[in-house]
């Protein structure tokens, strides 16, 4: 009795479907790939598959949870964070540049020019954040805005062409810091969850969110700033947007506005709804969510180890995420649940007949 009850316990929990999401699409890999699993080193850093995992997912786990809040307190979702990573790169890399095309030194100060870079992503959220909390415009047309003009705004930053900083300090976010066999992306991936986490825990903001997105009305009624605490997930979406921006751009050493950040947008809103959240607001898990991030991020490195190309990489992609959602679907789990009962209540009967 126990057993059972610890085992019901267990695959109720909030993770347990992202969690076994993410096994599974790694051991595919045990059978499609023999070698995905082997880490070596390389030139003294860390080499394999499940390294290029964890460190090309990096970027995707910083959007994932600034939109897990996003989704958790309006209901919507932020698609302008794609192209907001481009205009934080753009800016960053004008700054440094001095509006050069390509230079080998800093022109201006580094951490000057990330600190503008960060306040350029916020301000998009929290023009974002405006349309959304004090205008009442439907999350993903009024972030639509920006996932259309924010690439252009990028283009006008760096005068229509791709600005390069051939400086090895610049390249230390997207690649290594020094001898550290890690890839530094992790680092700040790791860095991002674990104060966001620390934030949600140790203050109300947590609860706050959860609050306004299940019924911002009774939030209002309780003394809750509903409008406020939207606008707050939004900024924070857009400075996390920022910040996945520079390390994007670190890995390539320059802005490059039409491809910082493509279709990432639709990457993180997939990462929330694989982390077992509801798309439509209110509790959120911020562990499901980089579960998610890292789930997506192995299922693209396991196709392309497939030999898959990428022209046809989103339609397996999509084919495998429909199955995981809907498996993870509240109507998937209450047919799963009738169909169980049916059968205890015929096991029953059964019993009940011989005897």
């Amino acid at each position: 009795m126990s057993k059972k009850f610890s085992l019901k316990k267990i695959t109720e929990m909030r993770l347990f479907l992202p969690i076994v999401c993410l096994i599974a699409v790694l051991l595919v890999n045990v059978i499609t790939t023999p070698g995905f699993f082997k880490i070596s080193i390389n030139n003294g850093v860390l080499y394999g598959y499940i390294i290029d995992v964890i460190n090309r997912a990096s970027e995707l786990v910083i959007l994932a949870v600034g939109m897990t809040l996003v989704t958790a307190a309006s209901g919507g979702q932020d698609i302008s964070v794609g192209a907001v990573m481009a205009v934080s790169a753009a800016i960053c890399c004008q700054i440094l540049s001095g509006g050069e095309v390509s230079v080998e030194s800093f022109h201006n100060a580094f951490i000057l020019a990330v600190i503008i870079a960060l306040i350029g992503g916020g301000i998009c959220g929290m023009f974002n954040g405006f349309l959304v909390a004090k205008l009442n415009i439907q999350p993903m047309v009024a972030t639509l805005i920006l996932y259309t003009a924010g690439r252009g705004i990028a283009q006008l930053i760096t005068k229509g062409q791709i600005t390069y900083i051939r400086v090895d300090s610049y390249k230390v976010l997207g690649s290594y810091i020094g001898k550290c066999p890690i890839p530094t992306p992790i680092f700040a991936a790791v860095i991002v969850v674990i104060i966001v986490h620390l934030v949600l825990r140790k203050t109300a903001l947590g609860l706050y969110i959860e609050s306004v997105g299940i019924n911002g009305k009774a939030s209002r009624l309780v003394g809750l700033n509903s409008t406020m605490i939207k606008f707050l997930t939004y900024v924070i979406c857009g400075f996390l947007a920022g910040a996945a921006g520079l390390v994007a751009s670190s890995r390539i050493y320059s802005a490059d506005a039409n491809n910082i950040g493509l279709n990432l947008e639709m990457d993180a809103i997939l990462a929330v709804a694989l982390g077992g959240n509801v798309l439509g607001g209110g509790k959120f898990s911020l562990m499901g969510s980089v579960i998610g991030a890292y789930t997506i991020q192995a299922l693209t490195t396991t196709l392309y180890a497939m030999n898959v190309s990428a022209d046809q990489l989103s339609v397996y992609k999509a084919i495998v995420v429909i199955i995981i959602v809907t498996l993870q679907s509240p109507a998937f789990k209450r047919m799963a649940a009738n169909i169980k009962m049916k059968r205890k209540v015929a096991n029953t009967t059964s019993e009940g007949g011989g005897r």
